[in-house]
C-alpha cells in the first residue's frame, strides 16, 4: 500500500472549535483549529482497516484509505449548517496546503459568512428583533469585521452578594433581599440617607424604641 493512500492532510483554517469526529473505523478524531496568530491548523490522517459484519460470525475487513476518511469528515463539518455551508475545512493534496489551495478555502469561506451576513440583514429589515439572528451569523459578521445594529453581546447577568438572586448589571439596591449595592446612586435617588451609614439604619433597636447602640447613651440633661 503506497504512502499516499496512507496519509492525508485535513486542513483547516476557520478558529471555530469542533467536537471530536467518531467513527466505527478509528474511533474518535478532534480536527485541530489555528491557534492565534496562526493562519491554519492541519490534522493528520492515516488510513485504516474496517470490518463488516457478514452474519453467522463471519466478516469481512477492507481498506479505507486516509483521503476517504479526511474528504467524509471534511464533508460532514461544511455541510454542518445545511446546504452550501462551509466552514474551512478542506483535504491537502500534499503534506501540507498550497498558497493556491488556501486562498481557494478563503474566498470560499467569505463567500458563506457573506451570505450569512445578508440573511441576518433581511431578518432584522423585518423583525427588528435580535434575537431571530443566529449565533453562527454573529460570528460571520465578526469574522469579517462588520460592524451590525444586531450585533450585540448580552452581558451576563451579576449576582447578588447578600442573596445570590440574578440582578442586572448596575442594579443600585437589589429588589430580592434590599442590599445597597450602590449607595451614591441610591442615595440620588432617596431610597437611602447619603450620609447615614447602614449599619446605624439597621441596627436593633431596645425595648424603649432607640437603636440598641445608643441605648447606654446618657441624655444630655443626665450628663455630668
Amino acid at each position: 500500500m503506497n504512502s499516499e493512500a496512507n496519509a492525508a492532510t485535513l486542513v483547516n483554517i476557520s478558529t471555530e472549535k469542533w467536537p471530536p469526529r467518531h467513527r466505527t473505523y478509528f474511533g474518535s478524531l478532534e480536527v485541530r483549529s489555528p491557534e492565534p496568530g496562526q493562519p491554519f491548523a492541519v490534522t493528520p490522517i492515516r488510513g485504516c482497516t474496517g470490518v463488516m459484519d457478514l452474519g453467522d460470525k463471519r466478516t469481512h475487513e477492507y481498506h479505507i484509505t486516509a483521503k476517504e476518511i479526511a474528504e467524509d469528515i471534511a464533508r460532514e463539518l461544511n455541510n454542518d449548517s445545511g446546504e452550501g455551508s462551509f466552514h474551512g475545512v478542506f483535504v491537502a493534496a500534499g503534506p501540507q496546503p498550497t498558497e493556491a489551495e488556501l486562498a481557494d478555502a478563503r474566498r470560499r469561506l467569505e463567500e458563506f459568512q457573506r451570505r450569512l451576513v445578508a440573511a441576518a440583514d433581511l431578518e432584522w429589515e423585518r423583525t427588528k428583533n435580535p434575537m431571530f439572528i443566529t449565533d453562527l451569523e454573529r460570528r460571520a459578521a465578526r469574522q469579517l469585521g462588520l460592524e451590525k445594529p444586531w450585533l450585540y453581546d448580552p452581558k451576563p447577568m451579576a449576582e447578588c452578594p447578600v442573596c445570590a438572586e440574578k440582578i442586572k448589571h448596575g442594579v443600585a439596591v437589589c429588589r430580592s433581599c434590599g442590599a445597597i449595592l450602590d449607595r451614591e446612586t441610591a442615595a440620588q435617588y432617596g431610597l437611602v440617607s447619603g450620609d447615614a451609614p447602614r449599619r446605624e439604619r439597621t441596627a436593633k433597636h431596645d425595648g424603649a424604641g432607640k437603636p440598641a447602640n445608643l441605648a447606654t447613651e446618657p441624655s444630655a440633661e443626665n450628663k455630668p
